[in-house]
């Protein structure tokens, strides 16, 4: 093995699209989603503003704050007398309990929108196949709600190299990484095959490529269309021969499939597995 970084940063986000919840140790995680009434995913992309709803976790419930909304808890376990939800992320049908009409009302104020729902993953349904959503993924690798893939992991560095491309700086808001790691050169996950954090073994599957969810502003939930991703495009696109999986998309960050679970702390160093 060979030191690559350590861990700075460690986000999750358990409702899609809403806030992500910065933590010092991260081991397991429970998924919300927010959907339409026929069950399609809303994510930023279609509601900006739902990068100002923070998500905090009490007690035993999820607790939901955004501007000018009052602060609302619902239990982490979701009622087994709530119904069932077919619902669609990405194309691929995945279920979600409903958690309940109060929480519905909630988003959809909020949002100032047609009926929204929210639906809670629970570990007995089954989650989407990461090889039906992008060919490199493994069989072996699932999300429940996830854009493509279990973890999310930036460098400090390729943050700090993007920064000086743009006009207006921007932070790691943006781009919603599940793990930060400092300590290594501008890009250089990019070549992490097998890293180990922790007692968490992960397999590098992809590099990210980003969409226009990362021209919303994180602080006023307010959608650019441009910046960060035009500049991106200008030196981060994927190899011709890649480009039947990325598109147009341009690269940033990488997605790591799960080995071997177990926690991973802020500080710990990561690993690279060198295969002689």
């Amino acid at each position: 093995m060979e030191r690559v970084g350590v861990v700075s940063d460690i986000v999750i986000y358990p409702v899609k699209s809403c806030r992500g919840l910065q933590l010092e140790e991260a081991e397991v995680v429970q998924f919300w989603l927010v959907i339409k009434e026929d069950g399609h995913m809303v994510t930023a992309r279609q509601e900006p503003r739902l990068v100002l709803v923070s998500v905090n976790s009490k007690n035993g419930h999820l607790i939901l704050n955004a501007p000018e909304m009052k602060e609302l808890a619902i239990p982490v376990k979701t009622s087994k007398k709530n119904p069932v939800k077919n619902c669609r992320v990405f194309g691929l049908d995945i279920e979600g309990r409903d958690c309940g009409d109060e929480v519905a009302h909630w988003f959809t104020t909020f949002l100032n929108s047609e009926p929204y729902r929210l639906v809670h993953f629970e570990t007995q349904m089954a989650p989407r196949k990461c090889k039906m959503i992008k060919t490199p993924f493994r069989p072996i690798d699932e999300v429940p709600y996830s854009d493509a893939g279990p973890l999310l992991v930036i460098s400090e560095a390729s943050m700090e190299d993007l920064n000086t491309r743009l006009e207006k700086k921007v932070d790691l808001r943006y781009f919603r990484p599940s793990i930060t790691v400092s300590g290594c050169r501008a890009y250089e996950e990019d070549t992490w095959d097998k890293i180990i954090i922790g007692d968490v073994e992960m397999k590098l599957i992809m590099q990210c490529g980003r969409c226009i969810l990362t021209t919303v502003d994180p602080d006023n939930g307010i959608i650019d269309r441009k910046e960060p991703l035009e500049t991106l495009k200008r030196y981060r696109m994927c190899d011709p021969a890649d480009r039947h999986i990325q598109k147009s998309a341009p690269l940033f960050g990488c997605y790591f499939g799960i080995d071997k679970i177990g926690t991973v702390r802020v500080g710990d160093p990561v690993y690279k597995i060198i295969e002689c």
